[in-house]
Protein backbone atom coordinates (compact mmCIF):
# COMPACT_ATOMS: atom_id res chain seq x y z
CA UNK A 1 0.00 0.00 0.00
CA UNK A 2 1.21 3.27 -0.98
CA UNK A 3 0.12 6.56 0.62
CA UNK A 4 0.88 10.02 -1.08
CA UNK A 5 0.57 12.90 0.99
CA UNK A 6 -1.66 15.04 -1.48
CA UNK A 7 -2.31 18.50 1.19
CA UNK A 8 -0.71 18.94 4.46
CA UNK A 9 -1.86 22.42 5.62
CA UNK A 10 -4.61 23.49 7.30
CA UNK A 11 -8.11 25.14 5.97
CA UNK A 12 -6.47 28.40 4.88
CA UNK A 13 -3.46 26.51 3.25
CA UNK A 14 0.29 28.04 2.96
CA UNK A 15 0.97 30.33 1.90
CA UNK A 16 -2.06 32.43 3.09
CA UNK A 17 -3.65 34.93 0.85
CA UNK A 18 -2.05 38.15 1.79
CA UNK A 19 0.31 37.20 4.35
CA UNK A 20 3.82 38.07 4.82
CA UNK A 21 5.04 36.21 7.70
CA UNK A 22 8.58 34.13 6.91
CA UNK A 23 6.22 30.64 6.26
CA UNK A 24 3.79 32.17 3.79
CA UNK A 25 6.98 33.64 1.89
CA UNK A 26 9.32 30.20 1.95
CA UNK A 27 11.00 29.20 -1.21
CA UNK A 28 11.08 26.05 0.31
CA UNK A 29 8.68 23.63 -1.95
CA UNK A 30 8.05 21.74 1.36
CA UNK A 31 6.48 24.92 2.65
CA UNK A 32 3.69 25.15 -0.37
CA UNK A 33 0.78 23.27 1.41
CA UNK A 34 -2.54 22.56 0.01
CA UNK A 35 -5.77 21.88 1.91
CA UNK A 36 -4.98 18.58 3.88
CA UNK A 37 -5.86 14.87 1.66
CA UNK A 38 -4.08 11.81 0.70
CA UNK A 39 -4.39 9.23 -1.64
CA UNK A 40 -4.27 5.48 -0.71
CA UNK A 41 -3.09 3.09 -3.66
CA UNK A 42 -3.82 -0.59 -2.87
CA UNK A 43 -4.89 -3.68 -4.38
CA UNK A 44 -4.37 -1.53 -7.85
CA UNK A 45 -7.01 0.80 -6.68
CA UNK A 46 -6.62 4.40 -5.66
CA UNK A 47 -8.86 5.78 -3.10
CA UNK A 48 -8.90 9.43 -1.68
CA UNK A 49 -9.24 10.98 2.05
CA UNK A 50 -11.32 14.76 1.22
CA UNK A 51 -11.80 16.68 -1.52
CA UNK A 52 -10.74 19.83 -0.58
CA UNK A 53 -11.07 23.05 -2.49
CA UNK A 54 -7.52 22.03 -3.63
CA UNK A 55 -8.54 18.67 -5.22
CA UNK A 56 -8.32 19.36 -8.81
CA UNK A 57 -5.12 20.68 -8.66
CA UNK A 58 -3.67 17.50 -6.49
CA UNK A 59 -5.26 15.30 -8.96
CA UNK A 60 -3.62 16.85 -12.04
CA UNK A 61 -0.15 17.57 -9.91
CA UNK A 62 -0.25 14.12 -8.82
CA UNK A 63 -1.22 12.33 -12.28
CA UNK A 64 -4.20 10.75 -10.62
CA UNK A 65 -5.87 8.99 -13.45
CA UNK A 66 -8.26 6.53 -12.18
CA UNK A 67 -10.39 6.84 -8.75
CA UNK A 68 -12.08 4.39 -6.80
CA UNK A 69 -13.90 5.62 -4.20
CA UNK A 70 -14.06 9.06 -1.63
CA UNK A 71 -13.70 8.80 1.75
CA UNK A 72 -14.78 12.00 4.12
CA UNK A 73 -13.81 12.96 7.34
CA UNK A 74 -16.24 15.63 7.76
CA UNK A 75 -18.38 18.29 6.54
CA UNK A 76 -16.13 20.90 7.05
CA UNK A 77 -15.15 23.25 3.66
CA UNK A 78 -11.70 22.66 3.80
CA UNK A 79 -12.52 18.70 3.50
CA UNK A 80 -15.08 19.17 1.17
CA UNK A 81 -15.26 21.88 -1.46
CA UNK A 82 -14.02 19.99 -4.28
CA UNK A 83 -15.73 17.03 -4.17
CA UNK A 84 -17.80 18.38 -7.82
CA UNK A 85 -14.53 17.79 -9.52
CA UNK A 86 -15.01 14.09 -9.35
CA UNK A 87 -16.81 14.37 -12.60
CA UNK A 88 -13.47 13.80 -14.48
CA UNK A 89 -13.16 10.46 -13.22
CA UNK A 90 -17.43 9.57 -13.94
CA UNK A 91 -16.31 10.52 -17.73
CA UNK A 92 -12.94 8.68 -17.61
CA UNK A 93 -13.86 5.33 -15.84
CA UNK A 94 -18.00 5.61 -16.85
CA UNK A 95 -18.96 4.65 -13.47
CA UNK A 96 -20.78 6.42 -10.48
CA UNK A 97 -18.12 7.84 -7.47
CA UNK A 98 -18.46 5.34 -4.17
CA UNK A 99 -18.28 7.81 -1.27
CA UNK A 100 -18.26 6.63 2.17
CA UNK A 101 -19.09 8.88 4.92
CA UNK A 102 -21.33 9.53 7.70
CA UNK A 103 -25.28 10.44 7.70
CA UNK A 104 -24.05 14.21 8.62
CA UNK A 105 -21.61 14.17 5.97
CA UNK A 106 -24.42 13.19 3.51
CA UNK A 107 -26.70 15.70 4.70
CA UNK A 108 -24.02 18.11 4.38
CA UNK A 109 -23.20 17.41 0.92
CA UNK A 110 -26.84 16.83 -0.03
CA UNK A 111 -26.65 21.10 1.14
CA UNK A 112 -23.61 22.29 -0.33
CA UNK A 113 -24.23 20.06 -4.08
CA UNK A 114 -27.87 19.99 -4.11
CA UNK A 115 -27.66 20.08 -7.85
CA UNK A 116 -25.88 16.41 -7.82
CA UNK A 117 -29.33 14.98 -6.02
CA UNK A 118 -31.68 16.69 -7.28
CA UNK A 119 -34.04 14.23 -9.27
CA UNK A 120 -33.88 16.56 -12.29
CA UNK A 121 -30.49 16.58 -13.04
CA UNK A 122 -28.65 18.97 -14.99
CA UNK A 123 -26.26 17.63 -17.89
CA UNK A 124 -22.50 16.90 -16.92
CA UNK A 125 -23.22 16.95 -12.92
CA UNK A 126 -21.03 14.38 -10.74
CA UNK A 127 -22.58 11.12 -10.36
CA UNK A 128 -22.24 9.57 -7.21
CA UNK A 129 -23.39 6.20 -4.81
CA UNK A 130 -22.70 6.79 -1.77
CA UNK A 131 -22.48 5.00 1.18
CA UNK A 132 -23.68 6.31 4.46
CA UNK A 133 -21.35 4.80 7.86
CA UNK A 134 -21.12 4.92 10.73
CA UNK A 135 -18.40 3.92 13.33
CA UNK A 136 -18.21 0.35 12.21
CA UNK A 137 -15.97 -1.82 9.79
CA UNK A 138 -16.45 -1.27 6.10
CA UNK A 139 -14.72 -2.63 3.30
CA UNK A 140 -13.91 0.10 -0.07
CA UNK A 141 -14.83 -1.34 -3.29
CA UNK A 142 -12.32 -3.25 -4.72
CA UNK A 143 -9.99 -2.69 -1.77
CA UNK A 144 -9.17 -3.15 1.81
CA UNK A 145 -11.01 -3.17 5.02
CA UNK A 146 -11.48 0.37 6.66
CA UNK A 147 -11.45 0.81 10.64
CA UNK A 148 -13.07 4.59 11.48
CA UNK A 149 -12.09 6.26 14.46
CA UNK A 150 -14.07 8.97 16.14
CA UNK A 151 -12.66 11.77 17.10
CA UNK A 152 -13.92 15.19 18.68
CA UNK A 153 -13.16 18.66 16.61
CA UNK A 154 -14.38 20.78 19.61
CA UNK A 155 -18.12 19.09 19.75
CA UNK A 156 -17.96 18.01 15.82
CA UNK A 157 -17.46 14.23 15.45
CA UNK A 158 -14.58 13.62 12.66
CA UNK A 159 -13.81 10.21 11.43
CA UNK A 160 -10.68 9.24 11.07
CA UNK A 161 -9.38 5.40 9.17
CA UNK A 162 -7.14 3.06 10.02
CA UNK A 163 -6.17 0.33 7.38
CA UNK A 164 -4.03 -2.55 8.02
CA UNK A 165 -1.05 -1.21 10.19
CA UNK A 166 -1.55 2.35 8.87
CA UNK A 167 -3.93 5.41 10.39
CA UNK A 168 -5.16 8.97 9.42
CA UNK A 169 -5.88 11.31 11.83
CA UNK A 170 -7.09 14.79 11.21
CA UNK A 171 -8.83 17.80 12.74
CA UNK A 172 -8.56 16.00 16.24
CA UNK A 173 -8.52 17.57 19.33
CA UNK A 174 -9.59 14.56 21.56
CA UNK A 175 -9.84 11.15 21.65
CA UNK A 176 -11.67 8.72 23.70
CA UNK A 177 -9.98 5.62 25.55
CA UNK A 178 -12.34 3.61 23.48
CA UNK A 179 -11.14 4.72 20.37
CA UNK A 180 -7.18 5.00 21.01
CA UNK A 181 -7.76 1.14 21.50
CA UNK A 182 -8.34 0.74 17.80
CA UNK A 183 -5.51 2.67 17.04
CA UNK A 184 -2.81 0.91 18.88
CA UNK A 185 -0.68 -1.03 16.90
CA UNK A 186 -0.17 1.05 13.82
CA UNK A 187 2.77 1.31 11.98
CA UNK A 188 2.64 4.37 10.97
CA UNK A 189 0.46 6.55 12.13
CA UNK A 190 -0.73 10.54 10.82
CA UNK A 191 -2.15 13.17 12.89
CA UNK A 192 -2.98 16.45 12.89
CA UNK A 193 -0.45 19.35 14.68
CA UNK A 194 -2.27 22.78 13.98
CA UNK A 195 0.42 24.84 15.78
CA UNK A 196 2.81 25.11 18.79
CA UNK A 197 -0.25 26.78 21.01
CA UNK A 198 -3.22 25.72 22.66
CA UNK A 199 -6.32 25.36 19.97
CA UNK A 200 -10.05 24.78 20.86
CA UNK A 201 -10.32 22.54 18.11
CA UNK A 202 -7.08 20.87 17.02
CA UNK A 203 -4.13 18.86 18.79
CA UNK A 204 -0.97 21.49 18.95
CA UNK A 205 2.24 20.47 19.00
CA UNK A 206 2.53 18.81 22.29
CA UNK A 207 -0.84 16.94 22.43
CA UNK A 208 0.05 15.52 19.08
CA UNK A 209 3.21 13.85 21.06
CA UNK A 210 1.67 12.99 23.21
CA UNK A 211 -0.63 10.66 21.42
CA UNK A 212 1.79 9.65 18.96
CA UNK A 213 4.10 8.67 22.58
CA UNK A 214 1.10 6.98 23.82
CA UNK A 215 0.68 4.84 20.63
CA UNK A 216 4.10 4.33 19.94
CA UNK A 217 3.76 3.70 16.22
CA UNK A 218 6.91 2.72 13.90
CA UNK A 219 6.88 6.30 12.28
CA UNK A 220 4.49 8.86 12.78
CA UNK A 221 3.81 12.25 10.36
CA UNK A 222 2.39 15.24 11.24
CA UNK A 223 -0.64 17.02 8.90
CA UNK A 224 -2.88 20.02 8.74
CA UNK A 225 -0.12 22.27 9.56
CA UNK A 226 -0.58 25.97 9.92
CA UNK A 227 1.76 28.79 8.68
CA UNK A 228 1.81 29.98 12.59
CA UNK A 229 3.92 26.52 13.49
CA UNK A 230 7.03 27.51 11.60
CA UNK A 231 8.49 26.72 8.75
CA UNK A 232 9.13 22.81 7.61
CA UNK A 233 12.88 22.65 8.48
CA UNK A 234 12.02 24.76 11.95
CA UNK A 235 9.75 22.04 13.07
CA UNK A 236 11.86 18.94 11.56
CA UNK A 237 14.19 19.93 13.28
CA UNK A 238 12.30 19.92 17.14
CA UNK A 239 10.59 16.41 16.67
CA UNK A 240 11.72 12.81 18.10
CA UNK A 241 13.59 10.61 15.91
CA UNK A 242 10.69 8.80 14.85
CA UNK A 243 8.64 11.93 13.75
CA UNK A 244 8.39 13.69 10.88
CA UNK A 245 6.32 16.56 9.12
CA UNK A 246 4.23 15.74 6.01
CA UNK A 247 4.76 17.59 2.98
CA UNK A 248 2.27 17.82 -0.13
CA UNK A 249 3.49 15.15 -2.74
CA UNK A 250 5.12 12.86 -0.07
CA UNK A 251 4.66 9.11 -0.67
CA UNK A 252 5.09 5.95 1.98
CA UNK A 253 4.69 2.49 1.84
CA UNK A 254 2.94 0.88 4.10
Amino acid sequence: MKITFLGSGTSQGIPVIACDCDVCQSIDPKDDRMRSSILISAEEQNYVIDTGPDFRRQMLKNDVKSLRAVLFTHEHKDHVAGMDDIRAFNFRENRSMSIFCTKRVEEALHREFHYVFAEEKYPGIPKVEIHTIGNELFQLPDGPLVTPIEVMHYKMPVLGFRIADFTYITDAKTISNVEKEKVKGSTVLVVNALHRSPHISHFNLDEALAFIEEINPARAYLTHISHLFGTHEEIEAELPENVFVAYDGLTIEI
